[in-house]
């Protein structure tokens, strides 16, 4: 059974970092795209960044470009997500989510195969 499990979230001030991980079992994520969602209260499930599986290809949303970044280290099955410059807005659970393969869909919640149940990051301001 595939499990994909996040740490790293916690309570940070305002232009601080962060970085989640998400560490898999059952599977080798080396096949994978992966991606980080984030979910605010009373807000949707919103895209966040994804990587494909070999690594070459990144991909954010607007809202995190050049504070944000996405990388895997397919040796220990993890996928991490460094978070700079935080900001207060950021506050969410984070997500991550496996599509074996690649996709052209990866900003999309219905593409991914497994998600995790998630990380809380709270930036205060």
């Amino acid at each position: 059974q595939v499990r994909l499990v996040e740490s790293g979230g916690g309570l940070v001030q305002a232009g601080g970092s962060l970085r989640l991980s998400c560490e898999a079992s059952g599977r080798t994520l080396n096949r994978d795209a992966m991606g980080w969602f984030r979910q605010a209260p009373g807000n949707n499930r919103e895209f966040v960044a994804a990587i494909n599986s070999g690594g070459l290809s990144t991909y954010y949303a607007n809202s995190v470009k050049g504070r944000f970044t996405i990388s895997r280290d397919n040796a220990k099955n993890t996928v991490y997500l460094q978070m700079n410059s935080l900001k207060p807005e950021d506050t969410a659970a984070y997500y991550c989510a496996a599509h074996r393969g690649d996709a052209q869909t990866m900003a999309m919640q219905y593409t991914y195969d497994y998600w995790g149940q998630g990380t809380q990051v709270t930036v205060s301001p």
